[in-house]
């Protein structure tokens, strides 16, 4: 209760103490007074907030759009778990990003705060005393996603690949008769998680999750626009991509169209396809996937040992394309730490990276089952909160660690429950400042076709500490008004 809330109560009290002076001098007695007059007014303001909640959860309804299955919202008090409100709670629903908050609190649990990949640099072979290497060049991945990132001072790509660039010069290497080798096999190459919409893994946000990744494996295209209808040519390319076949069929569109644009690839593709239309006014680097980041990053180092005066005899190459390969271990020449785990899901949650959240979740079940799927990784999850919290399997059907399948079903108890039993562990501090601010509010968005969601926390104007969580499928009408009505509704909390 806060003070304003306790002054408040204090008149009554008083009024009601003259009117009985025996409970002063009965202290036992008066204590158990005073408990049980709090414990009521407590009770009460619940239930006011309740009412306040189901009087705004049958307006949002009202206001069309919407069916009694298409909605489910149940709002907890952090502390003590009791329910406040609660409506087809128990319902399966897809989550969109809401799911990664799931991914996140279980990587927090699992994993700790302080957690980091390595990811390795070494060559096998001998260096003669002229300075060549009769051997290769091997960066081994952990499934860092943080590696060539420019989230971060210490994972730009540029520094990574020169700072491996002088230790292989320091080493007295001046030539390389090898390959230069980016393996991905920690998690069985680069994969995307089954369900995932062919049309959205050419993309930046469907881009697969790989033993070895690299620039949040994706790659930045801006376009120059024609007349309209006519061809919007490629005017750069954040990476070089020059290894691989792009046909470009995008054209420009009328001003104020935005972006249209759609990237069609596959992992390990030696195309992509680029359509759709670039808005004639437009000033927009467009972003895809990149179909072999363990090749990419292989190519890219190669390249940078050329520049600075190494000579390279051998390929570029990614091992999981590599028949028959089979990792050596050879001497390191370096390691590079990622970011804390902490660090990590800041980004992951802030700025919702579907990639992120695809590496915590392989990653939890290597590290906790040595399994390397995202399926054996998800059902991993879903046994540990059903361990932990007695949630019943069936209300996680969790098939990423993303939310960008459209076939994840997650119950709003069975996110909320587990939301909050992140507020009493000891990195629930790290965990609430990863959320984004929306609607000044401290939660987790999420957006798919016909799915909206938020999941987060609300402190009550008289100090209730809230946690919710709500969603709503197959609404009708524009994705900006429902967003707008989803507000208004969990306004309420904040009074």
């Amino acid at each position: 209760m806060s003070s304003k809330t306790f002054f408040n109560l204090t008149p009554v009290l008083r009024c009601f103490l003259k009117m009985h002076p025996d409970i002063c001098c009965m202290p036992k007695l008066k204590s158990l007074f005073l408990l049980s007059i709090i414990l009521a007014f407590t009770s009460t303001q619940a239930q006011n907030l309740s009412s306040k909640i189901s009087t705004a959860f049958n307006q949002f309804r009202s206001e069309g759009g919407l069916t009694t299955q298409q909605a489910a919202l149940i709002v907890t008090d952090s502390k003590t778990g009791h329910v406040v409100f609660e409506h087809q709670a128990n319902t399966g629903m897809a989550t969109a990003s809401t799911l990664k908050v799931i991914t996140s609190i279980t990587a927090f649990e699992l994993l700790g705060s302080d957690y980091q990949y390595s990811t390795t640099i070494s060559y096998t072979g001998a260096i003669d005393k002229l300075g060549n290497l009769d051997g290769d060049i091997i960066i081994k991945g952990s499934g860092d996603p943080t590696l060539g990132s420019d989230r971060y001072a210490s994972t730009q790509a540029e520094n990574i690949l020169d700072n491996w660039t002088f230790a292989i010069k320091q080493l007295g290497i001046k030539r390389i008769r090898g390959r230069i080798i980016g393996d991905d096999t920690i998690f069985d190459g680069n994969q995307v998680p089954t369900g995932w919409p062919a049309a959205d893994i050419g993309n930046y946000y469907g881009a697969g999750v790989s033993g070895l990744n690299w620039k949040e494996n994706k790659a930045g295209i801006t376009f120059s626009p024609a007349a309209v209808g006519k061809p919007a040519a490629i005017k750069k390319l954040s990476v070089d991509l020059s290894y691989l076949s792009i046909r470009n069929e995008v054209t420009t569109g009328n001003a104020g169209t935005g972006d249209k644009v759609f990237g069609f690839s596959t992992p390990y593709a030696n195309s992509i396809l680029l359509k759709g239309s670039y808005g004639k006014d437009l000033n927009k680097t467009i972003e895809i996937s990149i179909p072999d980041p363990a090749y990419q990053l292989a190519h890219d180092l190669k390249a940078n040992l050329i520049q600075e005066g190494i000579l390279v005899d051998g390929v570029a190459a990614s091992a999981y394309k590599l028949h028959n390969y089979v990792a050596s271990i050879g001497k390191t020449i370096a390691t590079h730490q990622s970011p804390a785990l902490a660090e990590i899901i800041y980004w992951f949650n802030h700025k919702s990276i579907n990639l992120f959240g695809e590496a915590l979740l392989k990653t939890i079940g290597r590290e906790q089952k040595n399994v390397k799927t995202t399926a054996e990784s998800a059902q991993y999850v879903i046994a540990h909160w059903n361990k932990t919290l007695r949630i019943p399997t069936a209300d996680l059907g969790m098939l990423d660690g993303s939310g960008l399948s459209p076939a994840n079903r997650v119950t709003a108890n069975a996110m909320n429950r587990i939301m909050q039993y992140a507020c009493s562990r000891p990195w629930y501090a790290d965990f609430y400042k990863s959320l984004p601010t929306i609607n000044q509010m401290k939660m987790k968005s999420g957006t798919i076709g016909g799915v909206l969601g938020y999941s987060g926390f609300q402190t009550s104007k008289a100090g209730q500490e809230l946690t919710f969580t709500l969603f709503v499928n197959n609404y009708k009408g524009s994705t900006a008004t429902m967003r707008q009505r989803m507000f208004k509704l969990l306004n309420v909390l904040k009074q």
